[in-house]
């Protein structure tokens, strides 16, 4: 069984280096900090190194500062073995995890679909919630206690990636995890206010810009939006409102699919394709085409070519699944 086998590494390794995927989010950075926690109470080293830095609505995390974002190189950092957390595949590291060159043993822990068992000791449930479920998983098996700080990490990352326990992949098991970690005295409202209730005004300015764009196809079946690069000139979002006008599709009558087409920040003709499904289209198999993944009802892909060529072509296969 493959958890034995992650086990058995955490066991035998003293030094370990930690990362996720580019642009993390609450169960990327909540996954993380909890494992660091996890080993680090089993009398191990541990360091964090992400692509990309820690968004502010996720400041409030604890331990969060000790997340290191990627310098050109990792010089002066020793690790013995590299874990990975909810990355459906190494290149979605970014420059991380080119040092899996190193030959140091690789922990991949993950619940994507799209998996492709890059690592070592290859943990991959794509039944599970999250990869703080996973993680919170891994705690019972190795029998570390929680305490506050993880039992919060560990709820972040759950009810993000749930939905706040909406979607499909909630599970039986994820409440009764859920239910572990409240006793711990976790402020569920602050942490609902801290994820989903702090958007800085100016974003908001740029939401009202991005909802013009919306557009349906397939008798509405499809809903459709679209952010060029000259909306986001000289602008550093702050928030990533990518679930807000996704979750504002999904709400909309007889939708089936949603997605969110958006220019690359200084790449030209790099488009991020963002996708969301109510179940009945399996939209990790058409992210999969275009070279992307993740989850049955939400994935994600990065396509090379001019929006509107990209977007045709999307659509088009979107509608081969309608």
């Amino acid at each position: 069984m493959s958890l034995k086998k992650v086990v058995a590494l955490i066991r035998q390794n003293k030094n370990f280096l930690i990362t996720t995927h580019t642009n993390p989010e609450g169960d990327a950075l909540g996954s993380e900090l909890a494992f660091y926690k996890l080993v680090r109470k089993l009398g191990k080293n541990a360091v964090i190194v992400n692509e990309d830095g820690v968004p502010d609505s996720y400041n409030f995390l604890p331990e969060n500062n000790i997340i290191r974002r990627y310098k050109r190189n990792l010089r002066g950092i020793g690790f013995d073995c590299l874990v990975v957390l909810d990355c459906s595949d190494l290149g979605r590291t970014g420059e991380v995890g080119r040092f899996k060159a190193r030959n140091k043993p690789v922990i991949n822990i993950d619940h994507h679909i799209s998996n492709d068992k890059f690592g070592d000791a290859n943990w991959v449930e794509p039944g599970a919630s999250s990869a703080s479920e996973m993680i919170y998983t891994l705690y019972k098996k190795m029998k570390v206690p929680f305490d506050k700080d993880s039992a919060l990490l560990l709820y972040v990352g759950m009810v993000t990636d749930t939905g706040s326990f909406r979607y499909t992949n909630t599970k039986k098991y994820t409440h009764e995890a859920v239910a572990e970690l409240l006793k711990y005295g976790i402020d569920v409202i602050g942490v609902y206010r801290q994820v989903y209730e702090n958007i800085p005004f100016e974003d908001i300015k740029l939401l009202t810009r991005i909802l013009p764009t919306v557009r349906r196809q397939a008798k509405g079946k499809i809903i459709w939006f679209q952010i060029k690069q000259n909306m986001l000139k000289n602008k550093k979002l702050s928030f990533d409102l990518t679930e807000e006008l996704l979750s504002f599709a999904r709400s909309i009558k007889d939708v089936e699919v949603a997605l969110l087409f958006k220019e690359n920040l200084g790449i030209k003709n790099e488009i991020r394709v963002n996708f969301r499904s109510q179940g009945k289209v399996d939209v990790n198999k058409v992210a999969s085409f275009f070279g992307g993944g993740g989850h049955r009802t939400a994935s994600g892909a990065t396509v090379i070519g001019k929006i509107d060529t990209v977007r045709k072509k999307v659509l088009a296969k979107i509608k081969e699944k309608l």
